[in-house]
């Protein structure tokens, strides 16, 4: 649930100037039709085959509607839904991430939908605490249902942790300060193993020389939300990403806390116990564990079944660690459906959106696996599904159950801001800049909101 738009999807973005979406009429008119077919995208493959078996219930119960559900990775997904827009040929319906909607809802590409839950429901308070405020715009409007949330948590090398003489118990109560890095990085020291069999703790290592290293880096290192790389250890200093939970107008990557982390974080790779960024490029996290490369990663929940499906290695999942504060923490998300402002058929698919969002539909799709839906009485039938499967994903969920969860950022010039920084926080990964060069990268984000 992360990444970045590429250039030429934020150039098309530009070019919808808003009011270029067809009118909308009044929610609550007779005049949207609810038959037809609706076209339905989204990017997950691994979550394609729960949702289609939710079309199928869907069309059963109403008969006079089809849905024509189309699956594009996420790498392509964005700049091909812009073009569409651009094209007057959107889809229906289509898998929204809260870093993306804030721009389609001020060029009016996305319908409110306060007057139909209104008028139709479903009640609100079903969804985990949190997972629907992200999906209230700055305007105050809804625009989307939550069908799912998703936490970061720790993913590591069992059999590794064993040889190395750190147990279970330990690696569920980790801590951590980017003075020393606490016992998380006590942790990452030990995991490591250079070439001769000497560990990262020990005499004689050989940081030039890694055979094993004890945390896999997820390239590019995290942009402007670091969702899964280092989100969970700067929240646990009291920092956070703009001046208000959602819709803030001011980052905050001049602050000495976010630098601090960033430098220790940047450290590990200097000490050896994180790979260089140029050998993490173009290779995946469970890749890199499958082959015994790295011993622990930092991951979302919505990558659990990946995961899991690794042969030949023994895993298990532990929650982030403590920091200074005495809290863990945990960047979560929500997905939601939202309706394309332009759709000829908004009735039918306004629909198929409230049935997305429905026990019936989450509660198949907790039974696929793969993720958690948002509707909080489905929760332990994912838990146990995704348990049955060989890991265990309350380390992830008790981030919610235990208050220590923080929203993503949702904000304007998302796809800017993550360029800003996707650009500087490589250049301090790889070396060729110093963590307080993200100070001058914080005045370039920052001035998105003072332009005209």
């Amino acid at each position: 649930m992360k990444r970045r738009l590429t250039v030429a999807a934020t150039a098309l973005l530009l070019a919808l100037a808003p009011g270029c979406a067809a009118e909308r009429p009044p929610a609550d008119s007779g005049g949207w039709d609810e038959t037809g077919e609706v076209t339905y995208w989204m990017w997950d493959a691994n979550q394609l085959p729960a949702y289609q078996r939710c079309a199928d219930d869907f069309e059963a119960r109403n008969p006079d509607v089809d849905i024509a559900i189309e699956q594009v990775g996420w790498d392509y997904y964005w700049g091909r839904l812009l073009t569409a827009f651009v094209a007057n040929s959107a889809p229906d319906v289509f898998v929204d991430h809260t870093s993306k909607y804030g721009d389609y809802t001020t060029r009016g590409l996305i319908e409110p939908l306060d007057d139909l839950i209104a008028r139709d429901g479903p009640d609100l308070a079903q969804y985990v605490e949190g997972t629907g405020d992200l999906w209230v715009g700055d305007d105050g409007r809804r625009y989307g249902l939550p069908k799912d949330f998703d936490a970061v948590g720790l993913f590591y090398n069992a059999a590794m942790a064993r040889e190395a003489g750190i147990t279970p118990e330990q690696m569920q109560d980790l801590t951590w300060n980017p003075q020393d890095g606490g016992t998380y990085g006590d942790v990452l020291a030990r995991l490591t193993v250079d070439r001769n069999g000497v560990r990262g703790d020990e005499p004689g290592f050989d940081p030039r020389n890694v055979e094993t290293y004890g945390l896999g880096i997820d390239y590019p290192p995290g942009g402007g939300s670091g969702q899964t790389q280092w989100s969970f250890l700067t929240a646990t200093l009291g920092w956070s990403h703009t001046d208000k939970p959602l819709w803030g107008t001011r980052f905050n990557y001049d602050d000495p806390r976010f630098q601090e982390t960033v430098a220790w974080w940047r450290s590990l790779i200097d000490k050896g116990y994180m790979p260089p960024v140029e050998q993490s490029v173009g290779t995946e996290l469970s890749q890199l564990m499958q082959a015994g490369r790295v011993a622990l990663v930092s991951e979302g929940s919505w990558n659990i079944s990946t995961f899991a499906k690794l042969g030949g290695i023994e895993l298990a999942t532990a929650p982030t660690p403590i920091g200074p504060q005495g809290h863990r923490a945990a960047m979560t998300n929500s997905l939601a459906d939202s309706i394309a402002a332009g759709s000829p058929n908004k009735g039918a698919a306004w629909k198929w959106v409230r049935y997305l969002a429905s026990p019936e539909c989450q509660e198949m799709v907790a039974r696929g696996g793969v993720v958690v839906p948002a509707i909080a009485s489905v929760v332990p039938t994912a838990e146990a599904t995704i348990g049955a499967h060989g890991l265990d994903i309350t380390p992830f969920t008790r981030q919610l159950h235990e208050g220590t969860a923080f929203p993503f950022p949702a904000a304007h010039h998302a796809a800017d801001v993550d360029s800003i920084m996707e650009s500087a926080m490589e250049r301090v990964m790889a070396g060729s800049a110093d963590p307080s060069s993200l100070t001058a990268a914080n005045e370039q984000v920052n001035a998105l909101f003072t332009q005209g």
